[in-house]
């Protein structure tokens, strides 16, 4: 039997993990769906509906009794996370997340959390492609682009979008990915979407009510789009603020937990909207049966709906710094519906009876304008919306809306929300080739420690049979303490060879001159070519912290470790 190609057995795998990320979608949904239902009619019964509060923080306790004691690891933020494991781990995923990031969720959202399911199984999807290009013993590039592949396959198995799917996959978590690459992504997304259509019914996630398309009403659309640019601009900023303050505050993992349960409870209670997902809400909202008996119809039901915008961000990081398992994605939809609501109900209110904006088209595109400027992927936001929601008749608002929003939060802000933080520790893998590639880059694997030492205090007669008998053309001088005091090239001491009267007389330290820059062990290689760049050196030492030399590090050893490398992320069969 002939043995098959990299490319041949990418696409047989990218099936195989498409039914498998399409599977764990359907998994996790129905697993939500199942608290929902087991635990709604229960807090419908009880009295004041205290049950609505008591169960999210029962659900956030769970799951962090599973991380800490069954898990023992770090599964929060999974897009971020994925996009880690493909810049610094060999796009090595662990096991466990082929089931940790959707068991925790499930209880986390299905008791009430106020998080959303679609980063956990897009973690989950990642895992599967990760661990399956593992066991079938994958190149690098083939086990990144089976990451890609379950990262889709999750995406439109949970929404039954597979183009937004693949869109997903090639705007935010790929850098690099060649049109020969594209076929396994689609194999994955069709599979996917197929197993979740089979398993789940063949209607969209979001039903909705919409207006014909007017034109008339663009420039509406583009004052939302900069409105959702703004909303987005405050739903990242609060979000990582927000998180690095509790993270910093409240270091003990159980207060955390009973504080953030508190948040989460007093929030709901005045904001019921803010209880689970959401979904339900944008549901109502996307149909027009979104009202409140309480805040009637004016002025008091946009408040309502502004402060459920404002505090949705505080409810989602409650629950994830809580203890909760969940993702960004489903409260930046929520935020987008209420955002588009907002504005068009507050239009409606101002301008009358004389003209009136159909609200559920506002509701709609809204939710693609805050996506595009809070993950900073417009494509993936256009045809998301359209595909849930069969929103295809506003395809123009929906690019309007997004361009507009993506233009605005690209003014103040370079990095999406999951990017951000990435970013600031030079993790990030980008669309710039060179730069993907260095960031690939580990300065510790190109560390040489072949150059004999010299003691600071040594005279030439002491190191001569050293200099001697080495092939190199540098020395590197340490004191006592192994630290990295200096250097001394051949050229440096070349006529001593020859001359060797008065040697001992001669000393190290007053031949030796200062190394042009230093190199630190965990220095990231795009802030190392800078230093040779400025340096026009050939080599540099390479120290830790507290000046202990480790070896030096040299042009050719980057520039051949580049080629590999490049080699290995964009070769085809």
């Amino acid at each position: 039997m002939p043995k098959l190609s990299e490319n041949s057995k990418l696409y047989l795998l990218s099936l195989l993990v498409g039914l498998g990320s399409g599977l764990a979608a359907v998994l996790l949904e129905s697993a939500i769906r199942f608290f929902k239902n087991l635990i709604i009619p229960l807090c419908e019964k009880s009295p004041y509906g205290w049950l609505y509060i008591a169960f999210p923080a029962l659900g956030m306790l769970i799951s962090l009794l599973l991380l800490r004691f069954v898990v023992k690891d770090n599964i929060g933020h999974g897009v971020t996370k994925v996009l880690v494991a493909i810049s610094r781990k060999e796009s090595r995923i662990k096991a466990h997340n082929c089931w940790s990031s959707m068991l925790t969720s499930a209880f986390t959202i299905g008791f009430g959390g106020s998080v959303g399911a679609e980063a956990p199984i897009v973690y989950t999807g990642a895992a599967i492609g990760s661990n399956i290009g593992k066991i079938s013993k994958m190149s690098y590039r083939g086990i990144t682009v089976l990451v890609g592949c379950g990262a889709a396959g999750a995406i439109a198995g949970i929404f039954k979008a597979p183009l937004a799917g693949v869109l997903f996959t090639l705007e935010i978590l790929l850098f690099n990915i060649s049109m020969g690459s594209m076929m396994p992504l689609l194999l994955s997304t069709l599979t996917a979407t197929v197993v979740s259509y089979l398993m789940l019914g063949f209607q969209t996630p979001f039903s909705c009510t919409l207006a014909p398309f007017n034109m008339a009403n663009m420039p509406f659309y583009l004052v939302l789009g900069l409105f959702c640019g703004l909303c987005s601009l405050y739903f990242t900023g609060t979000t990582l603020w927000l998180e690095d303050k509790i993270a910093k505050t409240i270091r003990n993992h159980w207060l955390r937990w009973l504080l953030c349960a508190l948040g989460l409870g007093v929030l709901i209670m005045l904001l019921p909207p803010l209880y689970g997902e959401g979904y339900d809400s944008v549901g109502a909202l996307l149909t027009g049966n979104f009202s409140s008996d309480k805040y009637g119809s004016g002025w008091p039901l946009v408040l309502f709906c502004l402060a459920v915008m404002v505090f949705k961000v505080f409810a989602m990081t409650f629950t994830n710094s809580g203890g909760g398992v969940g993702g960004t994605f489903g409260p930046t939809l929520v935020v987008g519906a209420f955002a588009g609501f907002v504005f068009a109900r507050a239009m409606n209110i101002c301008m009358g009876d004389s003209f009136s904006l159909p609200e559920q088209n506002f509701v709609l595109v809204g939710m693609a304008g805050l996506m595009a400027g809070v993950m900073q992927a417009p494509m993936t936001a256009i045809f998301l919306i359209a595909e849930t929601t069969g929103g295809y008749d506003l395809l123009l608002p929906l690019m309007l809306c997004s361009a507009a929003s993506f233009g605005t939060t690209r003014l103040r802000e370079r990095y999406s929300i999951y990017t951000k933080r990435i970013a600031q520790s030079g993790d990030l893998l980008t669309h710039n080739s060179d730069q993907a590639v260095l960031t690939l880059l580990d300065t510790r694997s190109l560390i040489r420690d072949k150059y004999p030492r010299i003691g600071l205090d040594d005279s030439m007669e002491d190191i001569m049979k050293t200099v001697s008998e080495s092939t190199v053309a540098v020395f590197p001088v340490l004191d006592k303490q192994g630290r990295f005091q200096g250097m001394l090239e051949m050229d440096d001491i070349r006529k001593h060879l020859f001359d060797k009267s008065g040697l001992d007389r001669i000393y190290v330290r007053n031949l030796m001159h200062a190394a042009p820059e230093y190199v630190y062990e965990d220095e990231k290689m795009d802030s190392v070519m800078r230093k040779f760049e400025r340096t026009d050196a050939w080599r540099l030492p390479v120290i830790t912290q507290n000046h202990i030399y480790l070896g030096f590090i040299s042009r050719s050893r980057i520039l051949t470790a580049y080629r590999e490398r490049l080699k290995q992320i964009s070769t085809e069969d």
